[in-house]
């Protein structure tokens, strides 16, 4: 595995910005490896010029991982609740139709 502490902090950067930027394509689980490897970097190591950065970059991707949660979490409890009035659309979207059903 890939220590930070032998990357330059120019290093720490561009891979923090690469992992917060890619979590824009859908992908909330870059924002969060991002938030939880870089943590240490942004919040506990003594300050050096790249630091502010990096901590912007992993604020935000921590907010960004718990809106997507929130989102999906939202949509996993609405769908469960209202899948058998969505009628067809929401067998559509079922994977599995529960036993029972027809």
């Amino acid at each position: 595995m890939v220590t930070l502490e032998k990357k330059s902090p120019e290093e720490r950067l561009n891979i923090c910005r690469k992992y917060y930027h890619a979590g824009f394509a859908f992908l909330p689980l870059l924002w969060f490896i991002n938030a939880i490897w870089f943590y240490k970097q942004a919040f506990k190591v003594p300050p050096y010029p790249q630091q502010s950065q990096i901590r912007t970059y992993v604020i935000r991707s921590a907010i960004g991982t718990v809106v997507w949660i929130v989102i999906i979490i939202a949509w996993n409890v609405t769908f469960q609740l209202l899948r058998p009035k969505l009628g067809p659309l929401g067998d559509f979207l079922t994977f599995v139709v529960p036993r029972g059903y027809y």
